[in-house]
């Protein structure tokens, strides 16, 4: 069994930035990662621009560059990738957690680390056979695992398609086809609107009569105008109750029924957290809302040597936390440890 002084599941910015807390107290963690090294900015669509400015996404002090006032998806990548390399922090990416158990020695955790694979969409995934396993002994065990490894399902038949993607992927290939976007937040009215730029035609399905406040506000006129437009077709107010191989089913709020030809289908309505990993480790979660227990002081949980930090904290309501103010958890965590000089 291998020993660690600090093993940290989940090489995202947040995950990065408690691991740079470590390094700065003389503790030299371990960080590992089921997919890419900040798998979750990979999963960004091509080109995106992030909501906020560069300096509320710097960790550690290190200055995020980027040409525009605010950074695109690609200039992050390039940012985190630099940082850890600067850092020197030990990375292990296309491991997963497996399980994780505490032990009158310490935590014990069991990894299975597995070959990146292209999935047909072209984004890294990882092959359903097994790997290769390694055991660590941990005296700290922080979760940094966030939840956008974990889309919510629509809950209706269909749902599971092959044709029924739940991450955006790009516009490109859908030039020519008819395609539905399920959702009404920026992940959605932004994939609508590269879609219909890419010749797509691109019909946008949202439950509620009108999109979020929390649309970016260079994008919410632009949805808007599109469907004015007639450019982009909308369905609001509507919901999906099934899925079938050439069309998605919906029925609007007079209780009609309505069959939008589709040969793509996004459903792109949120993440949630994998709180049955939190239960299998022990952990204690409120039924409902989410929340793991934990000391919000520490953030410890009721679980001696485990940790949690960013979004997970925040059970169900995963919009509370982003890398803006997650990035600072890791001081909390190793608050206790003395400063590297």
């Amino acid at each position: 069994m291998n020993p660690e002084n600090t093993l940290i599941v989940g090489a995202g910015p947040i995950g990065l930035a408690c691991a740079i807390s470590a390094k700065r107290r003389g503790i030299d963690p371990l960080v590992v990662d089921a997919g890419a090294l900040v798998n979750s900015v990979l999963r960004y669509p091509p080109g995106m621009t992030f909501f906020t400015t560069p300096d509320r996404l710097e960790i550690g002090g290190h200055p995020l560059v980027c040409s525009a006032e605010k950074p695109t998806r690609e200039e992050g990548l390039m940012y985190y990738r630099g940082v850890v390399r600067t850092e020197g922090i030990r990375v292990r990416t296309f491991t997963k957690l497996i399980k994780a158990s505490v032990t009158a020695a310490g935590v014990c955790v069991e990894l299975e680390s597995r070959i990146a694979a292209s999935g047909p969409d072209g984004h890294l995934q990882l092959p359903t056979s097994a790997g290769s396993r390694l055991q660590v002994l941990t005296e700290r065990l922080v979760l940094a695992t966030g939840y956008f490894d974990n889309p919510s399902g629509l809950g209706v038949p269909g749902q599971d398609m092959p044709h029924v993607l739940r991450y955006f992927d790009g516009a490109h290939a859908s030039y020519g086809l008819d395609v539905v976007v399920i959702g009404g937040k920026n992940s959605a009215v932004e994939a609508a609107l590269q879609l219909f730029r890419a010749g797509a035609r691109t019909t946008i399905v949202y439950r509620k009569p009108e999109f979020t406040k929390s649309v970016k506000f260079w994008l919410k006129p632009d949805i808007e105008n599109r469907i004015a437009a007639g450019e982009i077709n909308a369905r609001l107010g509507a919901n999906v109750i099934r899925i079938e191989n050439d069309a998605v089913i919906i029925r609007n709020q007079d209780g009609d029924t309505e069959a939008l030809k589709t040969d793509r289908v996004y459903a792109l309505i949120g993440f949630r957290p994998d709180t049955e990993l939190f239960r299998s480790i022990g952990i204690e979660i409120q039924q409902n809302t989410g929340v793991p227990q934990h000391d919000p002081n520490t953030l410890e949980t009721n679980v001696s040597g485990v940790y949690l930090a960013g979004s997970i904290t925040s059970g169900y309501r995963t919009s509370d936390i982003f890398i803006e103010n997650g990035r600072f958890d890791g001081e909390k965590i190793f608050a206790n440890e003395s400063p590297r000089p």
